[in-house]
Order: structure tokens, then sequence, then C-alpha cells
């Protein structure tokens, strides 16, 4: 398996080179010299408290990367909810308190950040599940979206779609005409790149809203 790249912003010097020491030996990660730490595939952060200016140099990191999926994983303590949500809008994946920043949970999470692996703890899972129930019943349920990017009445086509139905029996069932159909298809198969009717209905059960 290819090894995950990641480079280290930390708070200071010992805690940056303690975390290079214990995840340096393991082949399953590689960590890039500081002139290269912009082609990371992951930016390891530690931090005390994650603070204010914490959050600021994860931007400006996230900002200058080349890597443009460069995922975040974060070691820290006193995690406000504010700090959470403007992190994850910088890419992070995974929050680790520092009591828990085992070697092992380290690599899991480095590795695990590149394809998406999350690793939380309990209240900061509880909090990204609030926001996110937040925003769907406060900002996306009145315009008819979803948080897939589906709009309701598209998720409501997929699920027939999936069931196996033609476009004339979806029609009848949620009293549309075919044409109706036909365009709702369309213009979530356009806005989201699918390529046909299959793929549709993969997306839709990849997200979780069938």
């Amino acid at each position: 398996m290819e090894s995950v790249s990641f480079t280290i912003l930390a708070a200071d010097p010992i805690s940056g080179a303690g975390a290079a020491a214990l995840l340096r030996p393991y082949p399953t990660v590689s960590l890039l010299a500081a002139e290269c730490g912009a082609e990371a595939d992951v930016l390891l952060v530690l931090a005390g408290e994650v603070t204010t200016e914490t959050l600021d140099s994860i931007e400006r990191a996230v900002r200058d990367a080349a890597n443009p999926r460069m995922r975040v994983v974060l070691v820290g303590d006193m995690v406000r909810k504010q700090h959470l949500l403007r992190a994850v809008n910088c890419g992070l994946i995974s929050l680790i308190p520092r009591r828990e920043a085992s070697t092992e949970r380290l690599l899991r999470a480095v590795i695990g950040a590149r394809d998406g692996r999350a690793e939380l703890p309990t209240q900061g899972a509880a909090w990204l599940l609030d926001w996110a129930r937040t925003v769907q019943s406060d900002v996306l349920t009145p315009i008819g979206l979803t948080t897939t990017g589906l709009e309701t009445r598209e998720v409501e086509v997929i699920k027939l779609l999936a069931d196996g139905l033609e476009t004339a029996a979806i029609a009848q069932r949620l009293n549309y005409s075919e044409r109706t159909i036909k365009n709702i298809i369309y213009g979530a198969m356009s806005r989201l790149q699918l390529r046909n009717r299959a793929h549709a209905v993969a997306y839709a059960f990849r997200t979780g809203v069938i």
C-alpha cells in the first residue's frame, strides 16, 4: 500500500520532534521535510489548548497547501464548539485529545485521514451531529435540499428507481408527469455529474439517503 505523506504543525518544537520520532519508523506513513510539507496528504497539528491562534495557523497551512485534498488531524485539548466547526471547514477529519494520543492512534488517524476515516471524541462527534441536524432543519429543508446535495423530490424519485420502477410507474406513484420525472432525474445527474441512473442510485446509497 502506498504510504500516506504527512507534515507536522506543532505549537512547540519538542512536541513536533516527539511525534516525528514516534511515526517515522512506520513504512505506512511518510514524513515530508518542511520545504515539501505543502504536498502532504495530511497535516498533523499538535497543540496544547486549541485556541484561535491554532485555527489561524491551520487555515494558513491549508490555504498555502499545494495538495487541494490535504486533510487535518488535530491533537489538542480544550476544544470549543466554534473552534471545532471552524477546523472542519479547514479540512479537519480527526480530533484526538492529547492524553489519548498514543502512537497507535496517531498512526491510525494519519493513515485514515487520507481516505476520509474520522477519529473523534464522543463530545466532538455529538457537536457535529447537532450542527448537521441544525443545518438540515433550518437551512436546507426550507429550500428543499438535503446535506447530500440532492433535492428532497430527487431523493423520492431515486428511491423508487432503486426499487426497480420505470419512469411511468414513478410518475404515477408521485402524481407527476413522466416529463417531470425525467427532468428531475436529469437535473440531479447533471448537477452531481452522475453518469446514468444506476450511478445516481449508487450515489444515494453511498451518501446514506436510501
